[in-house]
């Protein structure tokens, strides 16, 4: 679904690269989450995959991005909105509109469905995402939470292949962040849709994904299953990132020769791993 390859792209007016020499494949159905330091290049990535760089952010790209078979410098961004859905960090610059169901429907009547399809598609996203009861709501009335929902609607609505979010739950609570994530695991298990997400919130990223690339410098430098990953835990808190803490009491447990099980991913799992060494 997603092929990059020695993908390097500098912005225009930067003396650094924010991609160095990417190598990375996201099949389809894949539920990819991106984690790293800051400035390690994670949104770069993901605005390479939505075509904003270099369509809109302009810069030096070298190597290539595909997309569904569609190359993303050489088709575009109304190409590959027809297949990859994003929502990014910056809701407020990502809305067009001032009433919700007009947000929603904005992409939709571009892209030229019938009235019955359009009312289908709409109602179908608002209660798949729960804020049908916000439809006729001012966008200006709505918490930054309740924003981030509709601009996911707005993208659901057009049932795209692939869906890339950056930090998506950086407005919402632990229970709403929770929902969000059960959502984007159903669509991603029902719908076979492709979702690529990065995130901070890791611990509860690990629950829901099913891979890792942690990133360092503008490269991948690490990429595997959720265990595998959180089975580094030296390695990655070199790279920056801040290690759940089931992760990192399974690691010194088996400094410590108390463990032998696999690595935990949740806190279930962590439970379960502390009364194994208690017992």
């Amino acid at each position: 679904m997603i092929t990059m390859r020695d993908l390097t792209f500098q912005y225009k007016g930067s003396s650094e690269n924010a991609l160095c020499g990417v190598q990375l494949t996201v099949e389809q159905g894949d539920f990819l989450g991106i984690i790293g330091a800051s400035g390690a290049g994670k949104s770069t990535l993901l605005s390479v995959i939505s075509g904003v760089v270099p369509h809109h952010n302009q810069g030096d790209f070298y190597g290539s991005c595909v997309v569904d078979g569609m190359d993303t410098v050489e088709v575009t961004m109304t190409d590959i909105s027809r297949v990859v859905g994003s929502v990014f960090q910056d809701i407020d610059g990502q809305m067009v509109s001032s009433v919700v169901e007009d947000e929603v429907l904005f992409a939709l009547e571009n892209f030229g469905f019938g009235k019955a399809e359009i009312e289908r598609r709409l109602s179908t996203a608002l209660e798949q995402v729960g804020i049908a009861h916000l439809r006729n709501r001012s966008l200006d009335s709505l918490s930054g939470g309740q924003k981030q929902k509709v601009a996911l609607a707005a993208v659901m609505a057009l049932q795209p292949k692939v869906l890339v979010l950056d930090e998506p739950t950086g407005e919402l609570d632990p229970a709403s962040s929770r929902q969000f994530y059960l959502l984007l695991r159903e669509l991603n298990r029902q719908n076979g849709t492709t979702v690529v997400v990065v995130e901070q919130k890791i611990m509860l990223l690990c629950e829901f994904a099913k891979r890792l690339a942690v990133m360092d410098g503008g490269k991948i430098a690490r990429i595997g299953t959720v265990r595998e990953m959180l089975a580094e835990t030296d390695v990655l808190e070199e790279l920056g990132v801040h290690c759940p803490r089931v992760a990192s009491l399974c690691t010194e447990l088996r400094r410590r020769g108390l463990y032998a099980g696999q690595t935990p991913i949740d806190v279930e799992e962590g439970v379960r791993m502390v009364r194994e060494v208690t017992a």
